[in-house]
């Protein structure tokens, strides 16, 4: 099984919006970091915001924010809404089926154990354990550096 580009591109999104956060994101930027066309992006981040993981903010300063809190943000939240369907086999397919081993056939089964174990994993994990390096990921994406940062440290040391 392989995720399509929406998913990979929805995964990323989230995960910038979340190493930016406190600040807005915007969709140029996203874009520009990660290679992608603003278009692609836009039709990708509709799905997002209807589905409550992204809010936009209008207006010159606006931009994009994660809707909720990255650590409530499951892997398999975004994937199941980017992804259209997870049919492995024929028989994971709704309408008629011709294998005539339908009904008795244990890779149904085993395939369906799969794709459990699967989603069990993506439910694990959450964008906020995927922004969890939060430095090295601002400076992979462009971003700068909190400029609180070395204060925060510097404090912590004494």
């Amino acid at each position: 099984m392989r995720l399509t580009r929406q998913s990979s591109y929805a995964i990323r999104t989230l995960i910038y919006c979340a190493v930016n956060d406190p600040d807005l994101s915007r969709v140029a930027d996203i874009a520009k970091a990660h290679a992608i066309s603003e278009l692609f992006l836009f039709k990708l981040i509709k799905p997002l915001v209807e589905a409550g993981l992204i809010e936009t903010v209008r207006g010159r300063h606006g931009g994009i924010r994660l809707g909720r809190p990255a650590e409530e943000i499951t892997l398999l939240d975004t994937v199941r809404l980017t992804e259209d369907n997870f049919t492995m086999a024929e028989c994971f397919e709704d309408g008629e089926i011709t294998c005539p081993l339908v009904d008795s056939c244990d890779v149904n089964a085993a395939l369906r154990e799969a794709l459990g174990a699967f989603f069990e994993v993506l439910e694990s994990h959450t964008i906020a354990d995927l922004a969890s390096k939060r430095r090295s990921l601002r400076q992979r994406l462009g971003l700068k550096f909190e400029d609180m940062e070395p204060v925060l440290i510097a404090q912590s040391a004494n």
